[in-house]
């Protein structure tokens, strides 16, 4: 299954909808103005525009989502990984590697993470 793209503001709105799903349309609203400034129109406007791409349903006014967080994390890592490292997953880890201290239970985690691959 393809994931739909998500754009940043649609990533803040979807961040909120996976915290409080199922939610009512208008609990949405009252959060989306908490939480990002939003007014009534934009919030509507963004449950249309996900809803018609597959990420969203809203159903008798209950909004929830059809895509998990890490469906969609892991469908933007890959975007990164083709996009800047020609699809290499080692160029990517490698670029991380040198820009960012990884600390000993960091390094033991991706071991692990290495380790169930190759069984």
């Amino acid at each position: 299954m393809e994931i739909p793209k998500i754009f940043e503001s649609e990533y803040h709105f979807c961040e909120i909808l996976w915290e409080y799903e199922p939610v009512s349309s208008s609990e949405l609203v009252r959060l989306c103005n908490e939480k990002l400034e939003w007014k009534k129109s934009t919030t509507y406007t963004v449950i249309r525009r996900l809803s018609e791409r597959g990420v969203i349903q809203s159903e008798n006014a209950i909004v929830t989502s059809l895509i998990s967080k890490e469906q969609v994390q892991a469908a933007e890592s890959m975007e990164v990984v083709e996009k800047s490292f020609s699809g290499s997953l080692p160029n990517f880890i490698a670029a991380f590697a040198r820009t960012k201290t990884l600390t000993r239970k960091e390094v033991d985690e991706i071991q692990k993470i290495i380790d169930a691959y190759k069984d």
